[in-house]
């Protein structure tokens, strides 16, 4: 498996594009995406937990129920979220004048929309230009459409990978926004996912659901759980790999292709965070169980009293023993032992659009050993701090299992961007 340029138009058969349709008042770059596959493709999609869901969202899970989708429209600058009929009526019509410049049925089309949550959406706009939109699909149009959806964004989110399945070569490419107003319950914004991998919807949602597990529902930006978040997965089957229609080797590999695509893109909008300036990531092991170690960690990078302390280079420990003692999961405080680390040089991705492999020296410094406090260098703790990945690692005794998750400090910037976000 290697990582490869692209984005969604890496896989055979996807193309996409991106422009600016002056949907909110103001904005100078792309802000509607569209994507696009030569052929139906089998689809799954993960949805925002949040009750007050966004008009986009409730059309998008109607048109998936078939397990078959061709196109994606996603817009930015307006949610279209506690709009009513008329919101209703909008994520509609964007569904249709896709279709019918596209010659595909409504319901194949997929609706995404993020931004301001409560204004009406001015679909017009939408519908003026979609037929340009459509004649720009190409390749290389994943380098518009990856912009067209960023909001608080500071650099475009998008990876592609290509591995073996079924002796066939088979690639994933992926783009998604995301940067603040993201939990747990979903992390992901808005994501897309394409593949040409043949694969059944059935399994394409076994295997969307166990990855998203351990990667979107791994990262925390500020506590809040949106109520646009989506990520779709469509697989038009063009690289003419056997389908697959149950597990084993192909669908482990499969899936083993996106859990890499997906656990980069989580670091990614971790690394992006509003107003951030470092990721942290934080490492459970020796935990009875993986979701129990999953729990612990995301605990840690949830607490905004963790977040300050990586924002000020302090070392408190404390803090973040505190974090997994109330996260309500079991482990034994009197065998847990904590240590920083980082890697010098390592770049923060979402800062850019690295993926963030090691370029120096790693350094690290236990701070707490088997319930015990220990006697550190603080020079060298704030160090490593200081650096733009740093990586919290709990060891506990209590089992096997491991779990991962990102987040990022807390700034003030944080506050200034979301203080006047409607502006």
């Amino acid at each position: 498996m290697q990582f490869i340029e692209g984005g969604v138009t890496a896989p055979i058969g996807f193309t996409a594009n991106g422009m600016l349709c002056g949907i909110k008042a103001g904005r100078t770059k792309n802000d509607t995406a569209l994507i696009f596959s030569e052929k139906i493709c089998s689809v799954a999609g993960v949805f925002t937990k949040n009750r007050v869901q966004a008009e986009s969202v409730k059309l998008t899970r109607k048109h998936i129920e078939n397990g078959k989708a061709q196109a994606v429209i996603a817009n930015s600058g307006i949610a279209n979220a506690c709009t009513g009929l008329q919101g209703a009526k909008a994520a509609l019509r964007q569904a249709e004048c896709t279709a019918k410049e596209l010659n595909i049925n409504a319901d194949d089309v997929i609706v995404c929309s993020t931004g301001v949550i409560g204004q009406q959406l001015p679909v017009e706009k939408i519908e003026a230009n979609i037929a340009s939109l459509v004649k720009g699909l190409s390749k290389e149009g994943h380098e518009q459409a990856r912009v067209a959806i960023m909001t608080t964004d500071t650099h475009f989110k998008e990876c592609a990978v290509e591995t073996i399945i079924g002796g066939k070569t088979v690639r994933f490419g992926t783009m998604a926004k995301g940067s603040g107003m993201i939990h747990i319950n979903l992390g992901t914004m808005l994501g897309f996912i394409t593949t040409d991998c043949a694969i059944s919807a059935e399994m394409l949602e076994k295997a969307l659901r166990s990855s998203v597990a351990g990667t979107y529902n791994c990262v925390s930006i500020d506590g809040d759980t949106s109520t646009n978040d989506t990520l779709t997965i469509l697989a038009n089957g063009m690289a003419g790999n056997a389908e697959i229609k149950s597990e084993g080797a192909d669908f482990d590999a499969f899936l083993e292709a996106l859990n890499c695509l997906n656990t980069q893109m989580a670091r990614k909008i971790a690394g992006d965070g509003e107003g951030a300036s470092r990721l942290v990531t934080c490492n459970v092991t020796g935990a009875v169980d993986v979701p129990t170690a999953r729990a612990l960690a995301k605990s840690v990078i949830s607490s905004n009293l963790v977040k300050a302390a990586f924002f000020g280079k302090d070392a408190n420990w404390g803090r973040i023993l505190c974090a997994l003692g109330y996260s309500g999961e079991y482990f034994t405080p009197e065998k847990c032992s904590v240590y920083f680390e980082s890697v010098h040089g390592e770049q923060r991705p979402g800062a850019t659009d690295a993926i963030g492999e090691a370029q120096g020296n790693k350094k690290s410094i236990e701070v707490f050993d088997h319930g015990t406090p220990l006697d550190f260098d603080e020079g060298l703790a704030k160090e490593i701090l200081s650096e733009d990945a740093v990586s919290i690692n709990v060891i506990l005794e209590d089992g096997k299992a491991s779990g991962t998750a990102w987040g990022c400090d807390l700034t003030y910037d944080y506050v200034k961007i979301n203080g006047d976000y409607r502006s």
